[in-house]
């Protein structure tokens, strides 16, 4: 997938996550986990390692836990 749509996709999970209770980060790596491939989550996980352009601090932090 073209890294602005992952990025795009990424920050909208974080969107939702942050009007519900609790961590957001914990949330949405556990969201990533369930519903995102093993290649996107490498894909994401080497987007952050090249700097993570545009991603939302929660996602990064999220990357982080995966």
């Amino acid at each position: 997938m073209s890294p602005e749509k992952m990025v795009h996709m990424a920050n909208q999970i974080a969107s939702f996550f942050n009007s519900q209770p609790g961590d957001e980060a914990e949330k949405i790596a556990a969201h990533l986990k369930d519903f995102w491939s093993p290649p996107m989550r490498a894909q994401l996980l080497d987007y952050l390692a090249a700097g993570g352009t545009g991603l939302k601090p929660a996602v990064v932090e999220a990357a982080r836990k995966l």
